[in-house]
């Protein structure tokens, strides 16, 4: 199958097997069939009220299978699927309604009083209100007078409609935009990557081939589908032809792991803190997953001991760590599992079709062992940032993508992940990575988790400063994870203070928020 179109694949695997298991949820089950009549529908309605090829349509959706129709729908018909957290702020929604000059949008019906209050400073045309029944006529005045068409949960345009036939196909290029995933927002600003058709296409066929994706493959997915992670879990399973069960419960982990063994799940993908999580609450032991296969791990560096935990309460399930940012499309890097023990720390090799380097400052690869920028080339590569230039060409040199992250390579052409840019501390002259800090912290015992800020020093520049989650039940003291940190570190390298605390501050993806803790130390 060789299209470089998203809603290729769907109709490709419904048309052969359209009784095949395509997505469900808790509550519900979409074949194949069911899905690409279901998108083609969508595309018919969408097309008789506006949307055209080029244009943008914002999706503010949980994980449900009519996400999944939706955007397809929309790249149907030559537009862009953009997809934000429907939980963030109305002034962030807003921002980006202007940014990409919207005129429709899929929401849910819960954020009705949210939607409405934006429409009234942002007219849209319509909006696609998806809700497990017709709507009352509360949730519609709550809408301001914008009109709307009724989408059940399962991706069905409400019947009352009618029916709107799909429009012919239009003319596709696989560099035209295909989606424009916002990235998490650490920082408030959150920014529009643009992934073309080219973009996904060369990302999910990479990941297909080194995960040996296949049409019997089932992925339990509590991911959002906004995050390019959990995105690119949907992608790589329409390419295959395989099936995903959408799990919201990750509340209540130890239920969506017995979900993952009845619905003979063979895959999960999770960032550290989901497995953290399962750590802390679960009795893996206790519980048996016959049909998994393998996890994948990425959405920042997990410490070995909990890569060592993953790889031995799952097996004989294979754990594939990875690396990658929302800029590749999702993924850059993964280490094989044969070579977990081995290299443990690394984020592995390229993915096919991908190339790493490390370089200086100014862009000469240097040797092995040496630290330095991480910089990567292919055919996931963004176009850029939706709109900003500046930005964009701050990350975009000579079709190299310049991460943002450092990194060194060993003999064997393994990368290892030594902090964000921006991130290194200098102290006393010493150039210092926190996540090697990190990592040391979280080796005690009483650890569960550690970060580490720097703060300011006039002697030494900078010091760090770490911040700590014990273990349930157990009660570290400075003293004992100041003498552990001596036994393992320089002595540069020991943080001046130890803050405990009951959790780190995460954005909704599960990242670290690093200035969120910085903010914490004081001026």
């Amino acid at each position: 199958m060789r299209s470089p179109f998203l809603h290729d694949w769907l109709f490709a695997h419904a048309e052969r097997r359209p009784e095949a298991p395509a997505v469900a949820t808790p509550s519900m089950r979409v074949t194949y069939g069911e899905l690409a009549g279901r998108v083609r529908a969508l595309a018919g309605h969408l097309a008789a009220r506006g949307v055209r090829p080029g244009d943008r349509v914002v999706l503010a959706l949980p994980n449900l299978p009519a996400t999944v129709a939706a955007g397809l729908a929309v790249n149907a018909l030559g537009a862009t699927t953009v997809e934000v957290n429907r939980e963030w702020s109305p002034e962030i929604l807003g921002r980006i309604l202007a940014q990409t000059r919207t005129r429709h949008a899929l929401v849910w019906g819960r954020d009705a009083r949210t939607w409405g209050g934006l429409c009234r400073s942002h007219p849209l045309e319509r909006l696609w209100v998806v809700h497990p029944g017709a709507p009352p006529a509360a949730l519609l005045d709550a809408l301001g007078g914008t009109p709307a068409t009724w989408v059940i949960e399962d991706g069905r345009v409400d019947p009352a409609e009618g029916a709107a036939p799909p429009p012919p196909s239009p003319a596709l290029s696989p560099d035209q935009p295909a989606l424009v995933l916002y990235t998490s927002g650490s920082t408030g600003q959150p920014r529009g990557v643009v992934q073309t058709f080219r973009n996904v296409d060369a990302n999910s066929r990479s990941i297909v081939q080194y995960l040996e994706l296949g049409e019997s493959d089932r992925a339990l997915l509590i991911l959002p589908l906004y995050y390019c992670y959990g995105r690119s879990v949907l992608q790589t399973h329409l390419l295959a032809g395989g099936s995903m069960f959408l799990d919201g419960r990750f509340a209540f982990p130890r239920v969506v792991l017995e979900a993952m063994t009845g619905e003979g799940c063979t895959g999960f993908a999770g960032v550290p803190l989901t497995f953290e999580i399962i750590r802390r609450q679960v009795d893996v032991a206790s519980m048996r997953f016959p049909t998994l296969r393998y996890l994948t791990q990425a959405g920042g560096a997990m410490a070995p001991d909990t890569v060592a935990w993953v790889r031995n309460a799952f097996q004989p399930a294979r754990l594939f760590v990875m690396y990658g940012q929302t800029e590749a499309t999702a993924r850059l890097a993964y280490l094989p599992p044969e070579r977990g023990e081995e290299k443990l720390g690394s984020m592995g090799v390229a993915i096919p079709g991908v190339e790493l380097r490390v370089v200086d400052d100014g862009g000469r690869e240097l040797a092995t062992g040496e630290t330095g920028h991480l910089v990567a080339r292919g055919d996931n590569v963004t176009l850029g940032y939706l709109d900003e230039p500046e930005e964009t060409a701050a990350i975009l040199h000579d079709g190299w993508l310049w991460t943002g992250d450092l990194a060194s390579r060993d003999a064997d052409g393994f990368f290892f992940h030594r902090g964000r840019s921006k991130e290194i501390l200098k102290v006393g002259g010493h150039r210092v990575s926190p996540i090697e800090i990190e990592h040391a912290v979280a080796r005690h015992p009483d650890v569960a988790e550690a970060a580490v800020v720097g703060v300011q020093d006039a002697l030494m520049g900078e010091l760090p400063v770490a911040f700590v989650v014990p273990r349930p039940g157990a009660s570290p003291t400075e003293d004992d994870l100041r003498r552990f940190c001596r036994e393992h570190l320089p002595a540069y390298q020991v943080p001046v203070r130890f803050t405990f605390v009951d959790a780190l501050p995460r954005n909704e993806s599960g990242k670290l928020l690093r200035a969120e803790l910085a903010r914490r130390t004081g001026p």
